[in-house]
C-alpha cells in the first residue's frame, strides 16, 4: 500500500507549511489516473495524523476526472484508464491532460487559513 508513504509525506508537508500551528482542514486533490485510492488514503490519514498537530482535521478530497487530447486530431476525451482510444479518428495517441493529480490544495490552521496552493 504506497498510499501510507503518500499519507506521511502529505502531513510532513502540512506540519511544515503550517509552522507550529495546529491543523484544522487539509484539502486534496487526487487525480483519477494517479494510481492512488482516495480511501486508502483517507484511511492512512486518520491513522497517521494520532499524535501529530493534525489529530482531529478533517481531510476533504477532491476527485479529479481523468481527461485527454488526441496528438492527432485534437478531440478532447475522457479517460477512465491511463491510456484510451480516440473517440473521433480512433488514434492511440492520447496525451493525458487531467486526472494525474496529486495536490495539497489548501490547508487552514486555527488561527488562519492559507488559501494558497502550496
Amino acid at each position: 500500500m504506497h498510499e501510507l508513504g503518500i499519507t506521511e509525506n502529505i502531513i510532513a508537508i502540512a506540519i511544515e507549511q503550517a509552522k507550529g500551528e495546529k491543523i484544522s482542514r487539509l484539502t486534496l486533490e487526487i487525480g483519477q489516473l494517479s494510481a492512488i485510492a482516495p480511501e486508502s488514503i483517507q484511511f492512512c490519514f486518520d491513522v497517521c495524523s494520532q499524535g501529530t498537530m493534525l489529530e482531529g482535521a478533517t481531510l476533504e478530497i477532491i476527485f479529479i476526472a481523468g481527461r485527454g487530447v488526441c496528438q492527432d486530431c485534437g478531440e478532447q476525451i475522457p479517460m477512465e484508464l491511463p491510456f484510451a482510444l480516440c473517440s473521433g479518428c480512433g488514434s492511440r495517441q492520447i496525451k493525458i491532460t487531467q486526472g494525474q493529480e496529486l495536490t495539497l490544495k489548501t490547508l487552514e490552521i486555527e488561527s488562519i487559513a492559507i488559501l494558497n496552493e502550496i
